[in-house]
């Protein structure tokens, strides 16, 4: 049995308590990963502070040489990386090749950190007084990342902090860990001193340890929205900065002068892409008026398209659940719409692969008549489930995303320019689509919802990504002529 280990300072570091990673596929163990804590935290965490002491010192044209080593690899290596997830979360691995894809666009993004990072210069602001500002890095920076993208969110974090000369902690999810150790490895690959990047996995003993390390600068989460609020409390009460990205229940409203087909195609596309595990999934469709039953009925029978089987094999849109809880919990939620009044149109519930049967598959799942107070409306299930709210106009529908306590995505699918305006400026969500399912932004761009969507005001990457990481300094100088004589003052000073 393989035994996944810890990556720190540069080398692999066992640990004796470990816990099954399963192939979702056939429902069979296929490793174990260590499990730290405190310990292998600190350990990790004073590597990364030694390191940080040289590594905030290189130069950025160093640290930029070694983001475009570390890209040209992610690229040479995305089909293993690519098979490596697919194994362990269960997607397919063309939509684990397009994670690493999107990943890897923040890399580039890095790589052109010398135009991002330049400051400002403001001359003679007073007499023979010159004003400008820089930035410079926190420390140690921590980052705690999801199962559903192991590849991803973690790219979205690290190679920010480590451009802008930080040092970086990861504690990936122990259910497909493998991918992070790729990642390590690739860093050391691409040049990265050792202790730079530096991987610990294991639960919550871990995630506690980091949360209260007196030697973490930062933390940033991607999770559940109540795990959210757990880091930035804990975080932010011993001091650090913290991004703390919550859930979602994104809707697609659909209009009557919507291309159906169209909106069907990629509403069904990102309802059930990487089996709903996606915290910009598509969990709900808002159908306005007239566009309900004929909306319903493209939609049925794209979903009984969908091609469900083993993520590596081809031809598969949809591969399993990653846990067996996850697929008991979904099929539940199934069952309690019915319960409470919704039209099961499509029920993906029991399904069986051949040869796979002890996987941890269900099909998609279509719901009508869904109303907000139904538990299918008001969870985020976190699978291949969508529900269909019927409004009977735009500005009802608008309404109706509002009060959802999520806001991370949300999309419209119209043929007016007129409508499409009129959502994006009065819907109250971070990230828009008009006539596009899951609108994540480029790179250049920061990502981060709304509401309960963001726990604190941090997106990550970007922008603000670059802001989160490092911290400004303003300097004011003078450089007076030996001769000249400069009158200090006792009063408030000010320009002249």
């Amino acid at each position: 049995m393989n035994t996944i280990p810890h990556w720190i300072n540069g080398a692999e570091v066992t640990t004796e308590t470990t816990a099954p990673v399963f192939n979702p596929a056939t429902g069979a163990e296929q490793a174990r990963v260590v499990l730290g804590a405190a310990a292998e935290v600190d350990a990790a965490v004073r590597a990364a502070g030694a390191a940080f002491e040289s590594w905030s010192e290189s130069s950025l044209s160093r640290r930029v040489q070694v983001m475009f080593a570390f890209r040209q690899l992610l690229v040479e290596h995305e089909e293993e990386l690519g098979r490596i997830i697919s194994a362990q979360h269960g997607k397919t691995v063309d939509d684990a090749r397009g994670e690493i894809t999107r990943g890897r666009e923040v890399v580039e993004y890095v790589c052109g950190l010398g135009d991002v990072l330049k400051g400002s210069f403001s001359d003679q602001v007073s007499r023979g007084v010159d004003v400008h500002n820089f930035r410079q890095p926190l420390g140690v920076v921590a980052g705690i990342t999801p199962f559903n993208f192991p590849a991803m969110v973690p790219l979205w974090m690290h190679p920010v902090a480590i451009a802008t000369g930080n040092t970086f902690v990861l504690k990936p999810s122990e259910r497909d860990p493998s991918a992070a150790n790729f990642v390590a490895e690739l860093y050391r690959k691409a040049g990265l001193p050792d202790g730079v990047f530096n991987v610990v996995h294991g639960g919550k003993d871990a995630v506690d340890a980091i949360l209260a390390h007196p030697g973490i600068e930062a933390v940033s989460f991607v999770g559940s929205t109540p795990i959210a609020k757990y880091v930035h409390e804990r975080a932010t009460s011993h001091g650090k900065r913290v991004q703390a990205l919550g859930g979602a229940k994104n809707h697609a409203v659909v209009l009557p002068d919507a291309d159906l087909e169209f909106a069907a195609d990629h509403i069904t596309a990102g309802a059930y892409g990487s089996a709903g595990e996606r915290c910009m999934a598509v969990s709900v469709a808002v159908a306005v008026g007239d566009a309900a039953d004929a909306l319903v009925a493209v939609l049925e029978r794209k979903a009984n398209e969908v091609k469900v089987g083993p993520g590596d094999a081809p031809g598969t849109d949809m591969g399993p659940l990653v846990t067996k809880a996850a697929q008991e919990r979904v099929e539940n939620a199934v069952g309690t719409a019915a319960a409470q009044g919704a039209t099961v149109v499509v029920d993906g519930r029991g399904l069986k692969i051949d040869g796979h049967e002890e996987g941890f598959f269900t099909g998609p799942s279509l719901l009508d008549h869904v109303t907000t107070e139904m538990d299918a409306y008001k969870e985020e299930l976190f699978g291949p489930v969508l529900a269909v709210v019927r409004a009977e106009s735009l500005d009802q529908a608008i309404d109706l995303v509002n009060a959802n306590p999520y806001g991370n995505g949300t999309a419209l699918f119209t043929a007016s320019g007129e409508a499409a305006r009129r959502f994006q400026r009065r819907v109250r969500v971070g990230m828009i689509g008009i006539n596009v399912p899951v609108p994540v932004p480029m790179s250049y761009y920061s990502f981060g919802g709304w509401k309960d969507s963001l726990i604190g005001d941090s997106p990550v990457h970007g922008p603000e990504g670059i802001r989160f990481y490092t911290r400004p300094k303003v300097v004011t100088t003078r450089w007076p002529q030996p001769a000249q004589q400069v009158t200090a003052g006792f009063t408030f000073p000010t320009s002249s």
